[in-house]
């Protein structure tokens, strides 16, 4: 596979500081022609999790990049870091799970290697700071066109650490399940599919809260629970005019019941 045009970057470094900046640096002073597409810098810190959701659901809509994510509790430990090609596209980072649901969004783990040329690093390697220091100037190699090969050596991708499966369950009447991200306009993303939501009428109740289904968030009234599918085709529950968050009091991880009433 080629060289190619863009970069994305997707981590939980806020954009207070300047680690973003210096990110995009090393990228820019090795490869100054390619594009950066700043995914979130936002990611709560250490939400692992939270930036496997936003990476899997934003990357199939980006252009072939090598994407760079960096939600990394474990830097400086012997976690690996390592480089995935899927059809079309390449993902960097570290083997927490952060990669892997992006991947299969991608079109699957078709080969992993463990970034182990050092070559390809920045001198001095921060213990803090691989994002700088090593997947930055990896991605910017590979978007240039290097083999994925000399990023280091080949891993089995059964190997590559997985997160735990969001729970889903269906029954006669309802959904259970849990809570993937919650979004800044408070609306509440759930890990069942959309298509969940066609076994319930329209009449619902959503963790002891009554709501209707809908597809937007004027088909109910003012402050009202309304439960639709959402733009990344997952069930999600809003509040017309509020904050769903507030009115149903979850964070990721919670395990939500929608039933019929």
């Amino acid at each position: 596979m080629g060289a190619y045009g863009w970069i994305s970057l997707t981590t939980d470094y806020g954009t207070f500081d300047g680690f973003v900046a210096a990110c995009h640096g090393v990228i820019a002073r090795l490869a100054p022609e390619l594009r950066v597409i700043d995914v979130t810098h936002h990611v709560p810190p250490a939400d692992v999790a939270r930036g496997a959701a936003v990476l899997a659901q934003t990357a199939p809509h980006l252009p072939p990049s090598v994407h760079v994510a960096v939600v990394d509790p474990g830097v400086g430990t012997e976690r690996r870091g390592i480089a995935v090609r899927t059809p079309g596209s390449l993902l960097v980072g570290p083997d927490n799970g952060l990669l892997v649901w992006a991947a299969e969004a991608l079109g699957g783990l078709d080969e992993v290697v463990e970034l182990t040329n050092t070559d390809w690093f920045l001198g001095d390697v921060s213990r803090t700071f691989h994002g700088r220091d090593i997947f930055s100037p990896v991605a910017a190699r590979l978007a240039l066109g290097a083999p994925l090969t000399e990023a280091g050596r080949a891993v089995d991708p059964k190997s590559v650490v997985r997160l735990p499966d969001p729970v889903v369950a269906v029954g006669d009447g309802w959904v259970e399940a849990e809570v993937v991200t919650v979004d800044r306009f408070g609306n509440v993303q759930l890990a069942a599919g959309g298509a969940m939501l066609s076994g319930l009428g329209p009449e619902l109740v959503v963790g002891g809260v009554k709501a209707r289904r809908g597809q937007t968030f004027g088909d109910v009234g003012p402050g009202e629970l309304i439960v639709y599918e959402d733009s990344a085709g997952r069930v999600a529950v809003a509040v017309n005019g509020g904050r769903a968050v507030v009115v149903l009091s979850v964070t990721p991880g919670d395990v939500v019941r929608i039933a019929e009433r």
